[in-house]
């Protein structure tokens, strides 16, 4: 039975596409979600936030144009409002979190994904 995982993953992103083949090369069967279609859930960002130990503001893409122009790049805004934010504006996201049995992850740089494989 092939190890699993799942990657949050844009295939535009090449960080992403890196962490996707390093993942099969190491013999796990990926689920791929390409959340800019699927979107985002308040309660699904919350648990992979938590379960990867990050903040939303740790997962804000900052290099998105959408988080200077939101004003999201201020330290006073809450996490409430990040999160809504991504929900609205799914590339806010950091890319790309993966999930595997041992364990949640942002994979920056891209050979953090070794911890969890």
């Amino acid at each position: 039975m092939a190890k699993k995982a799942t990657i949050y993953h844009n295939p535009k992103c090449s960080t992403s596409r890196q962490v996707l083949e390093m993942i099969g090369a190491a013999g796990y069967q990926p689920e791929v979600v390409e959340y800019l279609k699927a979107g985002w859930t308040k309660a699904q960002l919350k648990e992979l936030f938590a379960a990867a130990g990050v903040s939303a503001r740790e997962a804000l893409r900052t290099r998105a144009p959408e988080a200077e122009a939101l004003g999201l790049l201020e330290g006073k805004v809450s996490d409430a409002k990040l999160i809504d934010a991504m929900v609205a504006h799914p590339v806010l996201v950091e890319r790309p979190f993966v999930v595997t049995a041992k364990g949640t992850l942002l994979a920056r740089p891209k050979e953090r994904v070794r911890e969890i494989l």
